[in-house]
């Protein structure tokens, strides 16, 4: 059982779910004011997207971003900042008789690209999809391709900004520590178990465990699954010796029928953990935790 728990909060994702709930956050003010909500509940991370306030659907916008950081480093809070760098690997391939004719709704490019905000704002973490993925049940396609997270990683470690490795199948975690076998990641990066995401890795226990054993010794890990799962798996993580992470990206109720705000489902993560006899972590002793830039 891992004692020493940094608790993450993913406060709006990119899925079509700002219509689906009164508390996930659209702008960048709501964001950051969720962030800061989180941390006041105990979170040292939160994980950040950005949405268009217009539309509400997920955005690449580099001034979305830049507002979203500028108001979390100017209130009075030292939360943790970490960045997608997920966006942009959407390919909805086109229909069956037309495949290539890719559908207006795709996003796609490369690698680099997606860095965009991360090299201008510099948070000091950054997620890496490690590995393409059927993403739910239309022609949609996650992609992110062995030359394209070589590329990503390598411009991370250069930037000085630790990297959280996107795990939603084995075959993800495989090329992850294949990375890390090439020089391609610092010895910190961070390792995150994605489950419950239509078509990766069910959210079973049995494989969240061989994933565990898959890790290095020496890794900093924390798992999630989606829905009804994120509060149990708040306590599998944690017994296995990882970290947690919750919030409406992932999960939007904190009982049946009844929506959650992302402190509420921070509360709820500081009660499983210190019921069970462990201790949640500060941003500042999270930052010692995971050698971040500056405490390393």
């Amino acid at each position: 059982m891992n004692q020493d728990v940094i608790i993450t909060c993913a406060v709006t994702g990119a899925a079509d779910t700002a219509d689906r709930s009164p508390h996930v956050p659209v702008t960048p003010e709501e964001i950051a004011n969720a962030a800061i909500e989180a941390w006041n509940a105990g979170a040292a991370i939160a994980h950040i997207h950005v949405r268009d306030p217009d539309t509400k659907q997920c955005s690449r916008r580099l001034d979305l971003y830049a507002e979203v950081c500028e108001r979390l480093r100017a209130a009075d809070c030292d939360l943790i900042i970490n960045l997608t760098a997920g966006m942009g690997g959407d390919l909805y391939i086109g229909p069956e008789d037309k495949p290539t004719e890719f559908c207006p709704e795709t996003d796609l490019v490369g690698g680099l690209e997606r860095l965009a905000h991360i090299e201008e704002l510099k948070p000091e973490i950054c997620t890496l999809d490690c590995g393409s993925l059927n993403f739910g049940d239309s022609n949609l396609v996650y992609v992110s391709t062995p030359d394209m997270l070589r590329a990503a990683a390598a411009r991370i470690k250069q930037l000085d900004v630790t990297v959280e490795l996107e795990i939603f199948d084995t075959g993800n975690l495989w090329f992850a520590l294949q990375m890390r076998k090439e020089g391609l990641l610092d010895d910190n990066a961070l390792f995150q178990l994605c489950q419950g995401i239509p078509w990766g890795c069910p959210p079973e226990l049995s494989l969240l465990k061989g994933m565990v054993d898959m890790l290095p010794a020496d890794s900093n890990w924390t798992s999630f699954a989606l829905g009804r799962h994120q509060l149990p798996w708040a306590a599998q993580s944690v017994l296995l010796g990882g970290h947690v992470r919750v919030g409406l990206e992932d999960n939007l109720y904190l009982d049946r029928g009844v929506y959650a705000t992302n402190g509420q489902l921070v509360e709820r993560a500081v009660n499983i953990v210190e019921n069970m006899g462990g201790k949640v972590l500060s941003p500042a002793q999270a930052r010692e935790k995971l050698r971040l830039r500056g405490t390393q």
